[in-house]
């Protein structure tokens, strides 16, 4: 059963979130919050799997609190949903520690699987935003001898040259199946390769992956 907080400064649509989610036999609201500090406060006592979490607030906005919430270390995860489809808020965001972001005109069943993905540990960002996201990063393009710099960054020193070579095409937006069918692996050793890159430089899921590949400059955007 997967635990869920839902934080929205306007009851009707926390009302409709509840009605949406708890239609479902895998999932539960444990608590709602009106603003990002009740949301933080709330998030620590519950220790919900997911924070369904609104950007515009009172008082603490939804970046805060999710900067609050994954502070504390606590396994629970962040899935920004705003009416908003601004690249500031979804960048903000995922530099928060947010695991996702999807906008509030997404159909039900997005929104019910990017929960379920952001549970389990993967990530989710509404398709439109992807290139955009991956392309704020222009300013970090490397110079020809990006590769050995990065090789070289701290976060990424414990990582085999196999693992490196995954992270790269993890940070081009490749998935697990065309990383085993480019790279002639087993998905299952692909699984298990990005497992090993997210414990070793301590990224939350796969988008603080891909964060990682950009600030790093192990990826060039395209």
């Amino acid at each position: 059963m997967t635990t869920v907080l839902i934080a929205d400064d306007q009851r009707l649509q926390r009302f409709g979130f509840r009605l949406l989610l708890e239609s479902q036999d895998d999932m539960t609201v444990v608590g709602e919050a009106g603003n990002g500090a009740e949301a933080a406060r709330l998030a620590d006592a519950l220790r919900p799997d997911v924070v369904l979490m609104d950007v515009r607030m009172p008082g603490v906005d939804g970046i805060e609190a999710t900067r609050r919430i994954l502070a504390t270390g606590a396994r629970t995860r962040v899935l920004i949903l705003t009416t908003f489809d601004l690249d500031e808020y979804a960048y903000e965001g995922l530099r928060a520690g947010a695991s996702g972001f999807l906008v509030k005109d997404a159909l039900p069943e997005e929104l019910l699987s990017g929960i379920r993905a952001v549970a389990s540990g993967d990530a989710v960002v509404a398709p439109g935003l992807t290139r955009r996201l991956l392309d704020a990063y222009a300013r970090h393009l490397p110079d020809p001898a990006a590769r050995d710099t990065a090789a070289t960054d701290d976060r990424l020193a414990s990582l085999t040259q196999r693992e490196l070579e995954v992270l790269t095409v993890v940070g081009q937006g490749w998935t697990n199946p065309e990383i085993a069918a480019r790279l002639h692996l087993a998905e299952s050793t692909v699984k298990t390769h990005v497992g090993r890159i997210l414990a070793k430089t301590g990224a939350r899921d796969r988008i603080q992956a891909v964060i990682l590949a950009y600030d790093t400059k192990l990826v060039r955007p395209s």
